[in-house]
Order: C-alpha cells, then structure tokens, then sequence
C-alpha cells in the first residue's frame, strides 16, 4: 500500500468551504481522477484519507495537509496533477509526496497566520500588539457546544507583530488604511485560533476593526523552539525520497533471482 501526502490550499470565496464540503468536494476529484483507493473494511467502507488539523471555515490557507492509502502505487506529481484539474479554482493541490516517515500530524503543532485588518490604521495596530505582548495573561471567551468557555489566549502566542502590506498578497485590496499582523500560534489544547488573538486585542487594546478581518494560513508544521520558525513538515518525506529508493522498487530488487 502506497502513502501520498498532500498539501492543498484554500483561496478566494473557497475559504468560507467548510472541512465537511471539503471532504465531498475532494472524495468526487478522486473518483474523476480514477485514483485506486484503498477502503476501510465495514458495512459502510470509506477511502482512507486522513485530514490533519483542517482550518476553521472562513479563513484561507496555503497550507492544509492530508494523507492518502492508495492500492497501487501512482507518481506523486503526476497524482497531484490529476486531483488538482478535478477541484474547483481555489481548492488547489500545491504539493505531493510519497510517505516515507511516520507521524505526518505530530508534525504539525504551529500555524503562521496573516491577518488583514481593513480600515485599521498601521499605528493603531502597533500599538495592541505591544499591549498584547507586554500581558502576561489574556482571557477570552469563545461559544462553545457546551456553553461559553473562558481561557488565556496568550501562552499559545508564539509571535505577533505587525508587518508591511505590501510583505504579502493582499487578498482584499482597498483605499483604505490597513494593518497586516503575522501571528505564530501554537497548537494547544484548548485551540487558540486567531478570531481569539482578535478577540484578545480588542481586549487589552480596544482595537475593534470595522469589517471581519481577512485571515489565511500561511503554514504550519514543527515549531522551532530556537529560532521562532515553523518548519515544513513534508521535508522529512522529501529528504528520505532522496536517500532511499522506491519501495516497490527495493522489493524488486531483493526478489530479483540472483
């Protein structure tokens, strides 16, 4: 059984797609990609695909992972290809690479966000982000199925400065002022998402913008203790390709008659 991983983005109106229209939307590009699937045992069998840490609806990214078990063994890139002219514009597979390493979810435990506040003055931004570094603490509350839930957004905080516009594509262009924010989180239990940075800033800072920010996953991977960086979590997949050869074709070889 092959192992493909994939990384997918979500851009333009495709980032209010929730994980579940996701799902069906990619399940149908493996069918009309003709992909050999391996299926779950069961009365009701399922491709095995396994998604790792999806987005909240409503924000982009350039950096959604997850995982599939094929019966046949398939080119990456080419497989890449297929599923991506099966998508709609927006929902675009960026990457592919066999698995050669366990653990691809392990490996994901931060997330570089920007956040586009539209109609918020570059100053004003700056100074809730140093009212937001300088606390040692920042409640916030968030709706949850069980009621409202009260934690401290600011230990997940790697990171949160504030950066030029023109450091990014801006993804909704305007006359008016705006202040780019590049958030480092980590992954923590309870999530800290960025609609709680927000919340968070306009806690400490009263900073409110006047239209929902604009945010997209910029990546995510290992948090980097030392250096404050996010590394790329398929690069260990990438390095092993590079050293080992194909296992299909390394059995070959070992069953090959001498």
């Amino acid at each position: 059984m092959q192992r493909i991983r994939l990384r997918y983005t979500k851009r333009g109106r495709l980032r209010f797609t929730s994980h579940r229209d996701f799902q069906r939307a990619f399940e149908r590009a493996l069918r009309r990609a003709e992909v050999p699937m391996a299926y779950s045992a069961g009365f009701t069998p399922h491709p095995k695909v396994s998604y790792a840490n999806a987005a909240p609806t409503g924000t982009g990214s350039e950096a959604e992972y997850l995982e599939i078990a094929l019966t046949e063994a398939r080119d990456p890139e080419r497989l890449r290809v297929l599923l991506d002219e099966s998508l709609p514009a927006g929902l675009d597979i960026v990457e592919a690479v066999e698995a050669r390493t366990s653990g691809l979810a392990d490996r994901l435990t931060a997330s570089v966000w920007e956040l586009r506040l539209d109609g918020v003055d570059p100053a004003e931004a700056e100074r809730a982000v140093a009212a937001f570094d300088a606390a040692e603490s920042v409640e916030v509350q968030r709706l949850t199925k069980n009621g409202m839930r009260t934690f401290d957004a600011r230990p997940a905080v790697a990171s949160l400065e504030r950066v030029e516009a023109h450091s990014s594509p801006a993804d909704r262009p305007s006359d008016q002022p705006c202040a780019i924010l590049r958030l480092v989180v980590r992954h923590v239990t309870p999530a800290v998402r960025p609609d709680d940075v927000l919340s968070g800033l306009r806690a400490v800072a009263d900073l409110a913008p006047p239209v929902p920010a604009a945010v997209t996953r910029l990546a995510q991977g290992l948090f980097d203790e030392e250096t404050g960086t996010v590394t790329d979590p398929l690069a260990p997949d990438r390095e092993a390709a590079a050293t080992e050869p194909h296992p299909a074709a390394a059995t070959a070889a070992a069953t090959a008659p001498a």
